[in-house]
């Protein structure tokens, strides 16, 4: 279905090749995951099959990429719509038209398909993706998982052989992430879809794999089965950094078939009582933000209601919930800049309690810094280097009172070029500039709005390294986020919210653990036993090696 033969690709403003003499067939009706650290060239892989690259991107593509028959070289994007579709990071980018029944029928409106049949390709689809519920909302009143998988219908509907997928589930919650992948399983399984996807939440994926391909770095890429590639890979989930430290063979990919191989470890660590994943805060930190009684609305509609929250000094507290649970809202109260229908928050800045909504905006960073969702939202230079530079000016870092946001650039991304347009990054390193550029101003409270969106493992353990030094500097970090592996790596606290409230306020270890949606694989492989990540079960095994 799609050929690779000796494809290299060649970007004008790069002295190495994105995509270095790739081989590769992916076979009709297979699920193909895309894996590499960030930047390595998954996007310029998967716009290959569609004929954005490089008829869209530019650069020099030599070799051939065939898909159903067709050579991408001669046939532009438009002339393969009706074989390939493409659903990027973020639906709502894509999105047209209001609501979903126009959305579905959209793509075949461009074909100029027969009106008889689009209706009955609607009808269709929308029963196929549990949508038929939905066909007559507005497409903005969606969750995220419901907006997925109106992307993943609207380009069903022209019946394309080939779905590519990138990062399908980055931005939504643990369930919302499930409902997608069993929609895309089904069309594999059912239709024989063929799907190229890319995603660097491996943990929740890697389980519908029929082969992997991984791309090291070197252009180059290996195909194979996932275990074989996972197992020697620099980049694998939870559960197979579990299996390579607990020494199974084959390597499990599910949780289920882990907790089979798992009772002689569970046995082995039973007696061990876990290492804290992060530094205990002092006994009684002071506190650094008070809010009280905080209520968002919009349009009439709560958002956030009258939630109570203190943040305290060398505290990481992770923020769940569901897509649309109000978390974003509460995190733009507590900035300053969102809106607040009532309630007050107090940040303790050396004179008392001060409003962040109250100051000019370059004191409320001071503040609280808050790294939005969209980071190009905050992009608006010509270059990396200017954007950095403005960052320091701003900052106050040019006098050399602390890291430059270059220094924390390199920690979080290294390789990104000064003379780099912002707009050319990948969403990871986007994420990445943003979240140094805000960090430069070192404020008494850092607000990360789904920071690890778009990052790969490393830059994930790179990002939990600035957050745990940003909390022993005395700093309250607040991380609102859907990856539930990171927040046991990196949050001693747990705050849930659903509908506006705040539902659970506790431990990391508590709450994760007693959440069978929250819960980390780790924990879900070794249960009842109170081990959270990886690295608490390889110190047990060499203390009780040794």
């Amino acid at each position: 279905m799609i050929t690779f033969d000796q494809v290299t690709v060649q970007y004008d403003d790069t002295p190495e090749p994105a995509l270095r003499d790739i081989d590769l067939t992916v076979e009709e009706g297979e699920l193909c995951l895309v894996v590499g650290h960030t930047g390595v060239g998954k996007s310029t892989l998967l716009g290959a099959v569609n004929g954005l690259v490089p008829h869209f991107t530019g650069g020099t593509l030599y070799g051939r990429v065939i898909v159903d028959g067709r050579d991408t070289a001669d046939h532009p994007p438009r002339e393969l719509a009706d074989v390939v579709g493409v659903v990027g990071q973020d639906p709502i980018d894509g999105f047209v038209t209001d609501t979903v029944e126009e959305e579905l029928a959209y793509a075949m409106e461009q074909l100029a398909i027969p009106p008889a049949t689009m209706r009955k390709r609607v009808e269709e689809t929308l029963d196929l993706l549990g949508l038929a519920d939905l066909r007559h909302r507005a497409l903005h009143e969606l969750s995220g998982g419901q907006q997925q998988r109106v992307a993943i219908g609207s380009v069903l509907t022209a019946h394309p052989r080939v779905l590519v997928l990138d990062e399908p589930t980055s931005a939504l919650d643990p369930t919302a992430a499930e409902e997608v992948l069993a929609a895309v399983t089904r069309l594999v399984h059912d239709l024989g879809v063929t799907v190229l996807m890319a995603e660097h939440r491996l943990e929740r994926v890697v389980q519908y794999a029929d082969r992997v391909i991984h791309l090291p770095g070197d252009g180059r890429a290996r195909i194979g089965e996932p275990a074989e590639i996972l197992r020697t890979s620099t980049i694998a989930p939870p559960i197979v950094e579990l299996g390579r430290t607990a020494g199974w063979s084959p390597l499990p990919l599910s949780v289920r078939d882990a907790r089979r191989a798992a009772a002689p470890l569970r046995a082995r660590l039973a007696d061990r009582t876990p290492d804290p994943v992060r530094p205990r805060p002092a006994d009684d930190p002071p506190r650094l933000l008070s809010a009280r009684g905080i209520t968002v609305a919009y349009r009439g509609v709560p958002a956030v209601r009258e939630a109570d929250l203190e943040l305290r000094a060398g505290e990481v507290t992770a923020l769940m919930g569901r897509n649309g649970s109000g978390k974003s809202s509460l995190l733009w109260a507590l900035q300053g800049s969102g809106p607040r229908r009532a309630g007050r928050v107090e940040v303790r800045d050396g004179h008392g309690g001060t409003d962040p909504h109250a100051v000019r905006a370059a004191q409320a960073r001071r503040l609280v810094g808050l790294v939005p969702q969209t980071p190009s939202d905050l992009l608006y230079l010509e270059s990396v280097k200017a954007e950095l530079d403005q960052a320091d000016a701003e900052s106050g870092q040019e006098a050399g009172t602390g890291p430059t946001a270059r220094a924390v650039l390199d920690r979080l991304a290294p390789g990104i070029g000064d003379a780099t347009h912002p707009r050319d990054l990948s969403e990871g390193q986007k994420l990445a500039l943003v979240l140094a550029v805000q960090l430069s101003a070192a404020p008494r409270v850092v607000l990360l709005d789904e920071p690890t969106r778009g990052l790969d493992y490393r830059a994930k353990t790179a990002l939990t390294g600035i957050v745990d030094a940003l909390a022993a500097e005395g700093r309250a970090v607040v991380i609102s986020t859907h990856d539930v592996e990171f927040a046991a790596r990196a949050a001693d606290r747990v705050v849930v919210m659903a509908e506006g409230d705040i539902v659970a306020d506790g431990p990391a270890a508590e709450v994760i653990v007693s959440s069978p949606v929250f819960a980390p694989q780790t924990a879900k492989i070794l249960a009842p036993l109170p081990f959270v990540t990886v690295a608490q079960v390889a110190r047990a095994v060499a203390e009780d090696a040794t």
